[in-house]
């Protein structure tokens, strides 16, 4: 699964200015690290969604994604 995200996911949303970082994969759910662009995006549950979807189709996988925003550290104040 890391390598799906890493090498799948990560370039696609990397062409929008985001930024996907695997956490782990635990009993159906997936957890992401969003950064960049995606931390602040206000559509992100679109993204997971399409994130599931594509893992679905390209690996016969039901996954839920929990997203984890992580703003710039300048943002953390």
């Amino acid at each position: 699964m890391q390598a799906y995200i890493e090498n799948i996911i990560a370039p696609k949303l990397q062409g929008d200015g985001g930024w996907v970082e695997f956490v782990s994969f635990d009993n159906g759910i997936l957890t992401l690290r969003f950064r960049g662009e995606c931390s602040k995006c206000l559509i992100l549950h679109r993204c997971t969604a399409w994130i599931a979807e594509e893992i679905k189709r390209d690996l016969k996988k039901t996954v839920k994604v929990n997203a984890i925003r992580k703003k710039p550290y300048f943002q953390d104040t």
